[in-house]
């Protein structure tokens, strides 16, 4: 449930907090007043894509916070866990920091997120129904979507898909391989060949280095000898052996100190310098007793690094990548292998396909089942909104396999008695289009999980005594536990049965236009419903009218 919402420099929004409520809240106020400006923020917070000039005139950024009450949404708690981003189980805050240049910076709980990932909790926290959304519902998949939404069982509905896709998959490869069996047969040995190849190699990158290593040494192995020799010559051997020179400087070092300590750590350095040069001369020494020459040896160097070289430009490969490559010859004469098997691509084609019709059929069941429920709860619905004898039906028709199932959903209606069932772009009018999107989306959302639904100005079109009823509709659906229904509306029979009531104002100041919004108490209801009813002039009659209007 949204719980707040801030607004810093949005369009003509200097700034505002604004606290809502659960149940039905009505928003109002003159057209051009800044009450869609609402939806908008609110909806970039979610993650909506900013289309730019959201930034008010003269200001660097807007930024956009909303809060919500996450308590019992498990499904946004679950995502925050497997996301890895902190939550006390409580409160959610997501923030959209949108600059004058058009880029922008999202978090949530405080911490860096992507639209993406907005996007993906917006869809377990708020619904938005616009005045324009009967136009999604000519579309046969927003129509299924609405179906599976209803039923419950979108998920099946997915595992459904990807069922599909992994069986598509198959039997394209299935299909192919058919195609092309002598082209693969004669792919794999050549790959057999080169693995075994290259197995003879038994390479991997590190003995690959320090091969390479060894040729270098045994290459200029004379001069390492000669300059290893000509240091221990110069350490130890000739009249001027620098180890006869630290011991002579370690001597008066030594007796220095007994005339002033002060020298304790000069002494101490000369100690460690005679200490470490007599173990270099160790090293040195060690090492020209283990050092390898032999001829043979580095013939047997020189015509390893010529195959492995040799290998490489014949099938183009450096050495660095062999390992990689191995691998991927490797997965490619596995899965080349599996469709001459028993168990290949043939049985594993099958098997998916098995699976996928077991899941779809599930679908179907679980879609009849649901399509007559939603098929009376929106007949009902428009037997409110003055469709009279009119009906609803949610037709499932069988198809060839798809990833969405085994059928096609759509959606009939027939507007009056007698009337013959056609679709509903083809048997609505305009108007009549407006009333059935409003009765569509209050029965089939009846059993949504999504805890705050909002409604902008979807009653256009509409008055008179169906005005009144369907504010009655969205009071209905807002008296849900833990359910909170927001409605921008310029029905006075739509306002005046909301429990919670708003209303957005704009002021000129500073020659700039300013968006304000504040929760009216019940005098102000009354003026409100008034100005509603009666436009420009309120006399007492139209406030009289609002009052009857709120008490009933």
């Amino acid at each position: 449930m949204l719980i707040n919402l801030s607004i810093l420099d949005f369009v003509i929004v200097d700034k505002m907090s604004l606290d809502f409520k659960s149940g039905f809240s009505a928003l109002t106020g003159e057209t051009g007043a800044g009450k869609s400006i609402l939806i908008d923020a609110l909806s970039l917070a979610l993650g909506q894509r900013n289309e730019g000039g959201v930034v008010r005139l003269h200001q660097d950024k807007a930024d956009i916070s909303a809060i919500f009450d996450i308590k019992r949404n498990q499904e946004v708690i679950n995502w925050l866990e497997e996301n890895e981003l902190e939550s006390d189980g409580a409160e959610l805050i997501l923030r959209r920091v949108i600059h004058a240049d058009g880029k922008s910076r999202a978090f949530i709980n405080g911490k860096v997120a992507t639209l993406q990932q907005l996007k993906e909790l917006g869809e377990s926290l708020v619904d938005i129904y616009s005045q324009n959304s009967h136009h999604s519902l000519l579309k046969l998949s927003a129509q299924r979507q609405i179906l599976d939404n209803f039923g419950g069982h979108s998920d099946l509905a997915a595992t459904t898909f990807q069922l599909y896709q992994a069986w598509h998959k198959l039997y394209m490869q299935k299909t192919e391989y058919e195609k092309n069996a002598q082209i693969y047969s004669d792919e794999l040995a050549e790959l057999r060949d080169k693995l075994r190849e290259l197995k003879q190699f038994s390479f991997t990158l590190g003995d690959w280095e320090t091969l390479q290593q060894d040729h270098v040494m045994m290459s200029h192995g004379n001069e390492l000898i000669e300059d290893v020799n000509l240091c221990i010559e110069h350490l130890e051997k000739d009249e001027t052996a620098i180890s006869d020179r630290l011991h002579l400087v370690q001597q008066k070092i030594s007796h220095a100190l007994s005339i002033d300590e002060k020298l304790k750590e000069s002494s101490d350095l000369i100690d460690s310098i005679n200490i470490q040069t007599e173990e270099l001369l160790r090293s040195l020494n060690r090492y020209l007793q283990k050092i390898d020459l032999d001829p043979e040896r580095l013939k047997d160097i020189e015509a390893r690094i010529q195959a492995i070289h040799n290998f490489g430009r014949k099938h183009r490969i450096k050495p660095e990548d062999f390992e990689s490559t191995l691998l991927t010859w490797q997965a490619r004469m596995d899965e080349l292998e599996s469709f001459q098997s028993d168990e290949g691509v043939d049985a594993k084609e099958k098997a998916a396909l098995e699976a996928f019709n077991k899941s779809a059929e599930l679908l179907s069941e679980a879609r009849k089942t649901a399509s007559e429920t939603l098929s009376q709860n929106i007949t009902a619905a428009m037997q409110k909104l003055s469709f009279s004898h009119g009906s609803f039906e949610v037709k499932l028709t069988s198809q060839d396999p798809t990833a969405h199932g085994l059928e096609q959903i759509e959606f009939l209606v027939a507007s009056h008695l007698g009337a013959e069932s056609r679709p509903i772009h083809k048997a609505a009018s305009g108007g009549e289009l407006s009333r059935l999107s409003l009765a569509i989306r209050v029965a089939s959302i009846s059993k949504a999980n999504v805890p705050c639904m909002i409604f902008d100005e979807v009653d256009v079109g509409i008055g008179g005594s169906v005005a009144e009823i369907v504010g009655k509709l969205l009071k209905e659906l807002g008296h849900h536990d833990q359910r909170q229904v927001l409605v921008i509306t310029h029905l006075a029979q739509v306002a005046s049965l909301a429990i919670h009531h708003y209303k957005v104002s704009k002021t000129q100041e500073n020659n700039q236009t300013l968006s304000h919004i504040h929760l009216m108490d019940d005098k102000m209801r009354i003026d409100e419903i008034a100005r509603m009813l009666g436009g420009i002039s309120i006399t007492d009659t139209t406030r009289a009218h609002a009052k009857e209007m709120l008490q009933a």
